[in-house]
């Protein structure tokens, strides 16, 4: 017989052993279900740890190691899907399910053209430039702090706040995150600004004159380069626009901020560096944040966090789901949670329509199940 013969034999064996496989995982998600309708009438949770270890000790038992792992392995996912089909047919409707047909029933057609919106730091900052890119009219209210633009909106002095997420060179802006876990806002639009250091100074300071550099510390982080040739001291402050003000009402001669362009000329000061950050790909994702979940039309970039369980392989049960429903995740990021030993959120986005259904039911299972779970926004990024 001719290996390609034999070849095909082989795989006549193994769609038959598959067709057996589907007929009897078919046959055991119908009982999972039986069980799932014990679990609902008796208040139990659908997670039983206990039962699924003896499951696998028993039908490992005498095997070597290697059949051991695959076993494991296998019996691992299936316990995932398990718990999962059960937890759609015990959490049918959900709090999270519940906000995001709402807001897809009463968003309007198109976003908000003017606003009263809070952005942090002052007149100047790239928190500006990002407002005045998501709405055409903005009113824009500035706040010292990240956490008073969040309560800004709070209080309802705003109906929205931008803020920055992310940097392309220094990461997430973790303090957001955290905010948006305290207040529970939603993200309802976002935008990435491309960021361009340029360093100012009062009319006719030289470079040569300059001992002393303010700015946020995440701009002096992405000019570490620049700076490290200068003989200047650094000190941070708020941000970038409050650092060109300073220089501004300054009476000395011998300090200057790394700052914008804008700032330069808003504030009457002179580039004496252009493009001094450390990279050309230096970008600044703002999101703008509400009290209400709004859903505009054509917005599929998705936001979430999430705890998972602190046990082996519980984060890769979570990527395979997304993953079974072919979702692209653009970002994944752990962070840990203060005083909780060894127990970490994680931030995604995924490429995503709410509007699919099987979406939909998988956020819903999310929320009911032994995770904690929030839906931070359905959104459009400029």
């Amino acid at each position: 017989m001719s290996q390609s013969k034999q070849l095909e034999e082989l795989r006549a064996r193994i769609d038959r052993a598959d067709d057996e496989l589907v007929s009897i995982f078919s046959e055991r998600l119908k009982i999972a279900e039986e069980v799932a309708k014990i679990k609902g009438a008796e208040n139990l949770p659908i997670v039983d740890t206990a039962r699924e270890r003896d499951v696998i000790s028993r039908l490992t038992k005498e095997k070597d190691d290697v059949m051991a792992g695959n076993i494991k392995i296998l019996y691992t996912t299936i316990f995932d899907l398990s718990r999962s089909h059960q937890a759609k047919l015990l959490h049918a409707s959900s709090e999270v399910g519940a906000e995001i047909s709402s807001a897809l029933q009463n968003t309007p057609q198109l976003f908000p053209k003017s606003a009263v919106v809070a952005c942090q730091g002052t007149e100047g900052a790239n928190s500006t430039v990002a407002c005045e890119k998501i709405f055409e009219r903005p009113s824009i209210m500035y706040f010292n702090t990240f956490d008073g633009v969040f309560n800004a909106v709070d209080k309802n002095l705003c109906q929205y706040g931008i803020l920055p997420i992310e940097n392309s060179l220094h990461g997430s802006v973790t303090g957001i995150y955290e905010l948006m876990s305290k207040y529970r806002f939603f993200i309802v639009q976002g935008v990435k600004l491309k960021i361009n250091h340029v360093l100012l100074a009062k009319p006719g300071v030289k470079l040569s004159d300059i001992k002393k550099i303010y700015s946020h510390e995440q701009a002096l982080a992405q000019c570490s380069d620049f700076l490290k040739n200068l003989k200047a001291a650094i000190e941070p402050c708020e941000n970038t626009a409050t650092a060109a003000k300073m220089i501004k009402e300054s009476e000395a001669n011998d300090a200057a901020a790394i700052s914008s362009i804008q700032c330069a000329e808003l504030y009457n000061l002179n580039v004496l560096s252009e493009d001094v950050q450390n990279s050309d790909n230096n970008y600044t994702r703002f999101i703008c944040i509400s009290k209400r979940l709004e859903i505009y039309p054509g917005a599929r970039k998705v936001s979430l966090m999430i705890t998972t369980p602190h046990r082996p392989g519980s984060l890769y049960q979570l990527i395979a789901k997304f993953a079974s429903l072919g979702i692209n995740l653009t970002k994944l990021e752990s962070r840990p949670m203060p005083d909780k030993d060894f127990e970490f959120m994680f931030y995604f986005d995924l490429e995503v329509s709410v509007y699919d259904e099987a979406v939909f039911n998988l956020f819903s299972q999310l929320e009911g199940g032994n995770n904690k779970f929030m839906f931070l926004g359905c959104y459009t990024e400029l």
